[in-house]
């Protein structure tokens, strides 16, 4: 079996976000890192609409990003730290669309290590070095600088090694243009190693370093170093020179402190709290990210603490000496991996998990009511300030970007029957997560629909002169009237545009530079800019059946298949050319290309006959209206797209419009669905569009809307705008109440039983529990005068209700877990019925399930652990909560709850009972009256039961990390007998059976794997009831006598929790679908044939040669990672093949003996087959 990986849909999570001008221009633009990929994004100064300029997958794991710019310079380069033991450099080439690698820099191993390099960067501000430093021990700086020739120059390494030595972060200080600074949070552990009796390891301190690269020298000093009093988990450059201050500002456990040399004493200040936080009042509070904001006034900062709460931080001064730290509350947004303040006024925020937000900056946040505190207010020790959280009043959200990131469980099916199926992910995490159903398609976003007063056929937009931006007339034909509508603030009728409104309309358009031309079926009328009209009538009883024109000429054809072709002359006249042509048949559609620059007409016609056939036709004056060019027959359902690209787009004839999008013209395709083929990063997309059907189209560009398209559906006018364009999938999402885990489709009503549970949680009794005690503690603590006062102050905090999608839900504590069971369709997104657990009751495993015993009812079991404690792990037991489904699969009827002793992490129906692994037991049990009835147990599975899979006799344990073990049960000695098992130690986090010997599964690491047993295997295994023969036939230490073979491995590089086998499309082929933790979708599919597979194995070889990884890792020991890849070809990497340099691309196409655009297609073609 030889599999190829396709990825649907790139991981949506950012682990790193850093902002610039990286394509030299004065446009602000963002590259984010997401995980094994590098993006450019560029957000649209007017729309606020962020839009995507370049994915690159790097194969390689991506651990730190920063910007630099040399001095004086307008560009922003990037650096990068990656698991390739090299630093990279790269530079955004806009002209082609692609990150060039500037240098690339070799010190050490690759993979993530904890001495070599690559986990920290940071750059001087004044762009003048860079330090790239590990965990561990090492770091290196390099110097950069331009050449004669404006190019960039990286220096060799200079070591700042400490031994025994732990860094937390790394940031450059901001000295002017005196030698660069790096400051470094680092821990020395040497004497903490040393000491057996530990208290050195209490008693060890962070320090604050300061490193000098000395210029002159050309190498670094430690500079300074002192021990901080709190333990710091960042650090924040303090913009110097000129500009401020600098030094830095240390981020630490409920404290922020400004640090600088000489005689500076340092600042603290503590950060500030929510006033009645239902939070563990014991618990620290920290800053998890921050962006800086510097114009050449002034500057300040803005920094999350990890309840999403911003505030706004700066510095006041007295002569280059900070006397205090102010802090505001700003805004709350959703926990940030990163954020980035933008010049033009925006602020990005990476969600670290869920939807990403680009925020516009209404308000500095300067002349409010909020309270400022400041470190110099008078405060004990170990107290702090209080604030009130409020709705966003400083930022307003200008544009969502949809991340599924983290995908927990994903299942397929098609519940809404509508042929394609639909995609149902659990994601999220805490009160952000959602149950989201992706459908393929882009998503239409409507800007307007207005009913019209009949059916109209057709429609098109024109402007008034060539040089417009936008347009200014839609004009709407119908059976019998034109309608012309002029385009404003409204849209509104007129009638004084020159166009007849008398008759339908076939085509209209701009002629010239300022003219318009209306063809109608009994002439063309052609109106100059000063609404002079000439018209040009058909002769005798023949009317014009089609039309195509474009800005200079204009053909028709009239009925019995003869065409008449008119050009326009220097005067603005459109003159008709003498001879006419007779076609063989009728014409059904004819089209003109738009005039190339720079040149007078468009040389080919293209007329498609009702004998099949299309026709080229040459329009130069001097062989005008002769000869067939090329003949090529066109299948009238799918309306071939392109020399031999076919696509099934619908049941109806198709129809072709032109449009244009980000700037390029793009083809809209309208069948029973509408399809849009535009290109986009490189590659040629055909996506349907979601919405409904489409009967006509055209361009459509205002100041509101500048690329739009108008359409009809039947009485009604359209105006759409496709924003998410290289989308595969557009959503609907769900909101959920807690993390979810798990779901199970009900077979007969389709409803969803999902499973949600967080851990360090209130349940929703709790949280009103907590609430009501605090009120009343309220009024107990105020004197006899403010009783009243406390007492309103106590029922307002108990009505106050913020939502905790955005503020983040209260932190219980460790140990603390909060479930629920919804019932839900998926359809319409309701919750039919929602089951409460108490608190530290943590679902973990759920199935649906019919007993042999019990007839047609269907039954819900829940796997819960109580008061369940992760580190170090304790558990009091567990339950299983046994429901009947009722009314029609919409409600759970409680029935019993049967307690276990250890977590039940997996249930699965089998024969008519069911299979629950308890901890590592693994038990049949069946449903009893008062509780579920254990009929059967096995007690040699090793750590805990992960999984259960089950076909026929035969079931597949997934443990937690031995792999996959083979167990038959056997009915007549009612036993479970392990028969086989794995050679390899896998941490399976999920598995699906692809058939009765072979199982796929993916490991924790970002591994899939697919493992089989071999052909002689035997499960009629006999359990010896003396001992005596288990002794000789144990197998190799204490496992199965029998082993299953490893058919292929690979490294997705992401944690992947789902896998199916499933078709994606209509009359595709089944694939392997695996959604992965960071909001990645792919497939692994089957080649069909040997040649396929050579073919494909080349074009990897090639392109590992040719075209390597652009962060430097190898891109065979990157899908090799834990075990050699086997079996598997990486489509990512030879979908790369569409973006290498031309020259690059014909040389490797003659290798394999093809052509570039037969490559291509071969690499489409494989992508149609299966997925999209």
């Amino acid at each position: 079996m030889f599999l190829y990986n396709l990825t649907l849909q790139r991981a949506t999570g950012i682990s790193f976000a850093i902002h610039g001008n990286f394509s030299g221009t004065k446009q602000q633009e963002i590259v984010v890192s997401r995980g094994k990929i590098l993006e450019l994004l560029r957000p649209d100064p007017n729309t606020g609409k962020v839009h995507t300029l370049l994915t690159v997958e790097v194969f390689g794991v991506i651990r730190s990003l920063m910007a630099f710019r040399l001095t004086g310079g307008t560009k922003d380069y990037i650096v990068v730290g990656s698991d390739s033991g090299r630093i990279v450099i790269l530079e955004y080439q806009p002209s082609k669309n692609m990150f060039e690698k500037i240098h690339q820099e070799t010190f050490g191993k690759s993979g993530c290590r904890r001495i070599v390099p690559g986990q920290f960067l940071a750059v001087d501000p004044k762009g003048r070095a860079v330090m790239i430093s590990a965990i561990e021990k090492q770091k290196l700086v390099y110097i950069l600088n331009r050449d004669a020739a404006a190019r960039l120059t990286i220096s060799s390494p200079l070591e700042a090694h400490k031994a025994n030595t732990l860094v937390y972060h790394v940031v450059g200080v901001d000295v002017g243009f005196e030698n660069p600074m790096f400051a470094c949070l680092e821990m020395d552990y040497e004497e903490a190693d040393n000491d057996p009796t530990g208290e050195a390891a209490a008693n060890t301190q962070q320090t604050l370093t300061f490193y000098e690269l000395d210029l002159g020298l050309n190498h670094v000093v430690r500079k300074y170093s002192e021990p901080l009093e709190e333990h710091g988990n960042f650090l924040i450059t303090v913009p110097g020179g000129s500009d401020g201050p600098s030094g830095v500002l240390i981020c630490s456990e409920n404290y922020i402190t400004y640090k600088n040399f000489g005689d500076q004493p340092d600042i603290r200040c503590p950060i500030p709290r929510r006033r009645n936080d239902l939070d563990d009042p014991e618990r620290g509070m920290i800053f998890v990210c921050s962006a800086t904001h510097k114009t050449k006034s002034m500057f300040f900062f803005l920094a999350q603490t990890e309840q999403g709460d911003i505030f706004k931080i700066t510095l006041e001064t007295d002569e280059d000496m900070v006397t205090e730290i102010r802090l505001k509350y700003f805004d709350t947004v959703p926990v940030a991996a990163a954020m980035c303040v933008l010049k033009t006024g925006f602020l990005f925020v990476a969600s670290e998990f869920g939807n990403h937000y680009l925020y516009q900056i209404a308000h500095l946040g300067d002349d409010d009511e909020e309270p400022e505190f400041s470190s110099a207010m008078p405060l004990e020790e170990g107290d702090t300030f209080f604030f009130q959280p409020r709705p966003l009043k400083n930022l307003v959200l200008v544009d969502e970007l949809d991340s599924l990131s983290p995908i927990l469980f994903c299942q397929i099916a098609d519940l809404a029957n509508e042929d394609t199926p639909q995609l149902y992910v659990a994601c999220g995490r805490g009160p952000r997560s959602s149950l989201r159903v992706l459908r393929h398609g882009l998503e239409v976003s409507e800007m307007a629909v207005s009913e019209l007063p009949g059916n109209p056929n057709a429609v098109w937009t024109v402007r008034r002169h060539i040089e417009d931006e936008f347009d200014a007339y839609i004009i709407v034909s119908f059976v019998n009237a034109t309608l012309v509508l002029s385009i404003g603030e409204t849209v509104e009728e007129v009638t004084d545009s020159g166009f007849l409104g008398t008759t339908p309309t076939l085509s209209c358009s701009l002629l010239g530079d300022d003219a318009l031309v209306q063809v109608y079926p009994d002439g063309i009328r052609h109106i100059r800019a000063d609404k002079r009209v000439n018209e040009w009538k058909t002769p005798g009883k023949k009317t014009i059946v089609k039309c195509a024109v474009n800005q200079r000429q204009v053909v028709i054809a009239l009925t019995g298949g003869e065409l008449v072709y008119f050009e326009m002359d220097p005067s603005g006249q459109l003159n008709e050319y003498t001879e006419r042509k007779e076609m063989s048949a009728d014409v059904v559609c004819m089209s003109l290309a738009n005039v190339p620059p720079g040149e007078q007409r468009s040389r080919f016609l293209a007329v498609g006959l009702v004998d099949n056939t299309v026709r080229i036709i040459s329009l130069d004056p001097s062989d005008c209206l002769n000869g067939v060019l090329l003949r090529t027959v066109l299948d009238p359902v799918t309306g071939d797209l392109s020399d031999t690209r076919t696509r099934y787009l619908g049941s109806r004839p198709v129809k072709l419009f032109r449009v244009r999008m980000q700037g390029q013209e793009a083809v809209l395709a309208m069948s029973s669905r509408s399809w849009l083929s535009y290109s986009y990063q490189s590659r040629f997309h055909l996506t349907p569009l979601s919405y409904e059907t489409l009967e006509f189209a055209s361009g459509f560009a205002s100041e509101q809307c500048p690329e739009g398209i108008v359409a009809i559906s039947t009485n009604t006018l359209r105006i759409l705008a496709l924003e998410k364009l290289g989308a595969v999938f557009n959503q609907v999402a769900f909101p959920l109440q807690y993390t979810p885990r798990k779901f199970v489709i009900h077979p007969e009503s389709n409803n969803l039983i999902i499973i949600e549970t967080d851990h360090n949680a209130y349940t929703e009794a709790t949280k009103a529990q907590r609430k009501q005690q605090m009120a009343e503690e309220m009024v107990e603590a105020a004197g006899e005068d403010e009783r009243e006062l406390a007492a309103e102050m106590a029922a307002a905090f108990l009505n106050e209700n913020l939502p905790e999608s955005i503020f983040g839900a209260p932190k219980a504590g460790n140990g603390q877990w909060a479930s629920v069971i919804r019932v839900m369709n998926p359809i319409q997104g309701n919750t039919l019925d929602l089951v409460q657990l108490e608190q530290n009751e943590a679902a973990f495993s759920v199935a649906v399930c019919r007993f042999s015993n019990t007839g047609e009812d269907w039954y819900v079991l829940v796997g819960v652990a109580k008061d369940l404690i992760l580190s170090p792990r304790s558990v009091a037991g567990g339950f299983v909560y046994t429901y009947k489904l009722v009314n029609n699969g919409e409600k759970l009827e409680f029935l019993h709850k049967t307690p276990v002793e250890e977590v039940p992490a997996a249930i699965a129906p089998f024969q008519g009972r069911v299979l629950i692994g308890v901890g590592k037991l693994l038990r049949v049990y069946d449903l009893g009256k008062k509780k579920l009835l254990r009929k059967c147990e096995n007690k040699h599975i090793a750590n805990y039961i992960s999984g259960i899979q089950t076909i026929g006799h035969r079931v597949i344990v997934s443990d937690v990390q031995e792999s996959f073990i083979w167990v038959r049960y056997k009915r007549n000695e009612n036993q479970l007998i392990i028969f086989a098992d794995d050679t390899y130690p896998r941490w399976v986090t999920t598995a699906s059976l692809l058939d009765y010997d072979t199982v796929a599964g993916a490991d924790k690491f970002g591994n899939i794997c697919v493992v089989r047993l071999p052909p002689n295997t035997n499960d009629e295994v006999d359990e010896d009831p003396t001992g005596n023969k288990a002794l000789w036939d144990r197998g190799l230490l204490n496992g199965a006598s029998q082993k299953a073979e490893v058919i292929m491995n690979y490294h997705v590089g992401e944690t992947v929790l789902s896998l199916q086998k499933t078709t994606l499309i209509p009359g595709g082929s089944e694939s392997l679908v695996y959604t992965t933790l960071s909001g990645g979708i792919g497939i692994l599919v089957p080649f069909t044939s040997h040649e396929d597979h050579d073919f494909f194995q080349h074009v990897e070889m090639h392109l590992r040669s040719e075209h390597p990884p652009l962060c430097g890792r190898d891109h065979l020991s990157f899908r090799s990672y834990y075990f050699p890849v086997k079996n598997v070809i990486d489509g990512d990497l030879c979908e790369q093949f569409n973006s290498m340099e031309p020259n690059k691309q014909k040389n490797v196409s003659e290798e394999l003996d093809r052509t570039p655009p037969e490559v291509s297609k071969k690499l489409e073609d494989i992508r149609t087959r299966y997925a999209f």
